[in-house]
């Protein structure tokens, strides 16, 4: 497939030629979207568009620009970077969206999509009344920092802690926090889950940990395999870190503290597993399935 791609420079003029042709391809090789675009429709016009350096929000007053030949080039190669190694749009453009806020990303990072950046987009109201009384927020598995970053603009009076294990990752974090200036008000920190944590406490813990069961992680597509397999299996049914968040949260709780924690389609076994819990299932734009609440009280 790779030798054919440069024989459609012939063909291929404007924008609409490109993002035709991208639709097409992608269709062809019947690739996955699950990492920011929902269809090959949305993927071929932010590559187009972010490769000619043009906004990402206005297409149609450019459809029918004609491309130089360097352009050219370098459109058919994200292209056929796409097809052929099927590597995530956001790997190859190295950027990612949470809402209007934009993170650097490379494959030491899993591609930024957490439920829990919409729960903070409302200060996580009225679960807390006073976002600026929240004066410490923890984010466990930062990854690339999103949920951090999120955070302490949404908490403007907090000190955040980003933790993740892998130091790779916490490198990723760092940019984008200096990205976002804000080094003074997001400390990064490198430990397995709580271990390295000390006594610190929290208003707010937030979590989207590892959550993929392993017959699920054994049939990824193989976009997730460019992922760090850090970031996405956890055991045998996927729940071994929310446990461990679970019995160890409430000692890292102030007292009025709250935890948020994303476990995408695990909540039946949570639930079976933790029947005194009693979780509050916060509702996001897929339903209430994914991401639970619960107070420091309900944990002790």
């Amino acid at each position: 497939m790779s030798d054919h791609f440069p024989l459609a420079t012939a063909d291929l003029h404007t924008v609409r030629d490109y993002v035709r042709f991208a639709v097409s391809r992608f269709y062809q090789a019947e690739l996955f979207f699950g990492h920011g675009s929902s269809d090959a429709y949305d993927e071929a016009v932010y590559l187009v568009l972010h490769t000619l350096h043009l906004p990402l929000d206005r297409l149609e007053p450019f459809m029918d620009a004609r491309l130089t030949a360097s352009e050219r080039g370098e459109v058919l190669s994200i292209i056929q970077r796409r097809v052929v190694e099927r590597i995530p749009a956001a790997y190859l453009t190295h950027e990612a969206f949470l809402g209007e806020y934009s993170f650097y990303v490379d494959e030491r990072v899993i591609v930024p999509r957490s439920f829990i950046a919409e729960l903070l987009r409302t200060q996580l109201s009225p679960w807390i009344a006073d976002a600026e009384a929240v004066s410490s927020v923890l984010d466990m598995c930062t990854g690339s920092g999103c949920l951090a970053i999120l955070a302490a603009h949404e908490f403007p009076n907090a000190q955040v802690d980003a933790v993740d294990l892998s130091p790779d990752a916490l490198h990723v974090a760092a940019h984008n926090i200096t990205d976002y200036e804000l080094q003074d008000r997001v400390q990064l920190i490198q430990s397995d889950l709580f271990s390295q944590l000390g006594e610190r406490r929290y208003d707010l813990i937030i979590s989207n940990p590892p959550y993929v069961d392993a017959p699920s992680v054994a049939a990824l597509p193989q976009e997730y395999l460019h992922e760090p397999e850090l970031s996405l299996g956890s055991g045998a049914d996927g729940l071994d870190a929310t446990r461990i968040i679970l019995k160890n949260a409430a000692q890292h709780l102030s007292e009025n503290g709250i935890l948020i924690v994303e476990i995408g389609h695990n909540r039946d076994l949570l639930e079976a597993e933790y029947p005194k819990l009693p979780f509050t299932w916060l509702d996001v734009t897929a339903g209430d399935q994914f991401v639970f609440m619960l107070h420091r009280n309900d944990l002790i």
